[in-house]
């Protein structure tokens, strides 16, 4: 996602007029849930187990965030989703970061791995999460936060993955990888 899709979403949030931002992030939820079935249906599963108002509040904005900043930044490029996608895409996190933290040599972190190909919106997402945890220190289950920010990451993978090239850009096959 470019700067200038990451910098649209995040002047939605920071509107002065909060009534606005919330019609514009609950459109933009009804948009992810027609275009996207099965994003927004692991995204409330995700979301739908015990967890801290904060976080819980948190997690949806920071869903509708990346689904805005993909959808204005690639528009139809982005193809449906299916749920065996998102949880490869999970599973596949999971491995990197048990591989990661299983080689004390490797000093770079998932999601670090993440933001080097999606800086943007991982700086969007990062603002919010850091912005929560010193807002909220006292209040806030940091474990929840950790569970959003961790679907928050899955999320950018999976429509990281899920952008088509543009047309009349032909990719190397198969062969030309190997």
């Amino acid at each position: 996602m470019d700067e200038r899709a990451a910098s649209a979403v995040a002047g939605i949030v920071s509107a002065e007029d909060h009534d606005e931002a919330r019609g514009e992030l609950d459109s933009a939820f009804e948009r992810l849930e027609r275009a996207q079935p099965a994003v927004a249906a692991w995204v409330a599963e995700s979301l739908g187990r015990p967890l801290d108002e904060t976080a819980l509040a948190l997690g949806y904005f920071l869903s509708v965030g990346v689904w805005l900043g993909f959808e204005r930044c690639y528009g139809e490029r982005v193809k449906p989703i299916e749920l065996q996608e998102i949880e490869a895409t999970a599973e596949l996190l999971a491995l990197d970061e048990e591989l990661r933290r299983r080689d004390p040599a490797e000093a770079v972190d998932s999601d670090d791995v993440v933001a080097m190909e999606q800086p943007h919106l991982m700086a969007f997402v990062n603002t919010h999460v850091e912005g929560v945890l010193s807002l909220h220190a006292d209040e806030v289950d940091v474990d929840d936060v950790h569970t959003v920010f961790r679907m928050v990451l899955v999320l950018v993978l999976s429509f990281s993955y899920a952008v088509r090239p543009p047309e009349g850009v032909r990719l190397p096959g198969v062969e030309a990888l190997a």
